[in-house]
């Protein structure tokens, strides 16, 4: 499987886009990367751990459930795409949408196509407005199933036992049918890890997030020297 420890890979560099776009903040080699794992994993957790740390953090999450509670142009789409049984009382709602996409891969694309974009776009402003000596971390579940890791020369992994992924899963009132719809439009952990640069731990306490943080940090950087 994988060890149980944080650890911080050394592979050759790549191609970065976002740093090409904006030679003054390459230069100044700021810490930018992207933090993605399996739902369950840990995500949240360790993003609250990093802030403690002084990492400034966006989870995309909250830019996807921002623009599916307010966002004119997003009701529309979904509208039009999914009808209006996804709706109550004028809000999307949530669970049902979700119901349908992690049941229907096509779907699951078609929603994507809506948010994504527009997910990507404040992202990229939210990067650009944090100066070079700020940590800037951006948590994005779906990070290699969308293809989002050439965006970032760094990607952290967070990682737990299957077991311990369950029970959060169930901890959240999901049947096992529905742990599996979503689990199976992820990415396993495994392979997760594997590609990474970094990985983090999530078993145990919050407390051993930033402890595996203020090890891997410091790694991180000299990767950018």
């Amino acid at each position: 499987m994988y060890h149980q420890t944080a650890a911080v890979k050394n592979p050759p560099r790549r191609h970065d886009p976002w740093h090409d776009s904006f030679p003054a903040m390459s230069e100044a080699k700021p810490l930018r990367f992207a933090v993605t794992g399996g739902i369950g994993c840990g995500k949240s957790a360790t993003g609250a751990a990093l802030k403690t740390l002084g990492v400034a953090v966006l989870d995309s999450d909250d830019l996807a459930h921002a623009l599916l509670a307010g966002d004119v142009a997003v009701h529309a789409a979904i509208r039009a795409r999914f009808g209006e049984g996804v709706f109550s009382e004028g809000t999307i709602n949530r669970r049902a949408l979700g119901a349908i996409v992690f049941a229907n891969p096509t779907a699951r694309t078609d929603l994507e196509a809506i948010l994504h974009p527009r997910i990507r776009t404040q992202t990229d402003e939210w990067l650009a407005a944090k100066p070079a000596s700020q940590a800037a971390a951006v948590i994005i579940p779906l990070l290699y199933e969308v293809g989002r890791d050439q965006d970032f020369t760094t990607v952290v992994s967070v990682a737990c036992s299957p077991a311990t992924q369950s029970e959060r899963l169930k901890q959240r009132g999901w049947s096992e049918a529905e742990i599996s719809r979503r689990l199976a439009a992820q990415l396993p952990t495994e392979e997760k890890v594997k590609r990474a640069q970094a990985v983090i731990w999530t078993e145990g306490a919050v407390e051993n997030h930033a402890e595996q943080w203020r090890s891997v940090l410091p790694a991180l950087s000299r990767r950018l020297a």
